[in-house]
């Protein structure tokens, strides 16, 4: 029986989430799976990756063909490159206690590279939050001052606004005598 490590879709419509698991190559792609070794986010950013490090391994150990997205992932985690450590421990290269320093120095440097990505990304979108908060404040000071340059524009001088009220008075004089 040929074995695969391959996704398998879930989630909902344009909004995918995948399980990585190992299944017999000819069952169908969200078919019968042997063993569920992870699941995979790509809606996320960086995508969200959670592998049974050691479960895959031995899946890789014993014959198991990786699809190509699965092996992407699999090399972002580190499992092929611990897995070409572990041939070295086989051909007598290295030995278990250097292999295991060695995968702990790259995990340490693979999750400060990751969180480096989350604060770039954090930063980025904080600076665009402030400069749409003071494009909103310019428009906000523009409008103010359209307002009262038009309020200004409405009033008249004192001396024409006396002189309309003493007229507007006399008609309204006028108007009460003519009714009594």
């Amino acid at each position: 029986m040929a074995v695969k490590l391959r996704l398998q879709r879930h989630g909902r419509k344009a909004k995918p989430f995948y399980h990585i698991v190992a299944s017999d190559a000819r069952s169908k792609r969200d078919g019968r799976i042997i063993e569920r070794i992870g699941s995979y986010n790509p809606n996320t950013n960086p995508a969200t990756i959670e592998l049974n490090i050691d479960s895959a391994l031995v899946w890789l150990q014993n014959g198991a063909e990786p699809t190509n997205t699965v092996r992407a992932i699999l090399s972002n985690q580190g499992v092929l490159y611990k897995k070409h450590l572990l041939r070295g421990v086989k051909l007598g290269v290295i030995n278990e206690a250097d292999v295991q320093e060695k995968f702990n120095l790259w995990l340490e440097e693979k999750s400060k590279q990751i969180e480096s990505k989350k604060t770039k990304l954090k930063e980025a979108s904080n600076a665009s939050s402030a400069e749409a908060f003071e494009r909103e404040q310019k428009i906000r000071i523009n409008r103010e001052e359209a307002l009262a340059a038009k309020v200004e524009a409405n009033e008249a001088p004192a001396g024409e606004v006396s002189a309309k009220t003493d007229s507007e008075e006399s008609s309204k004089k006028d108007d009460q005598k003519t009714e009594a």
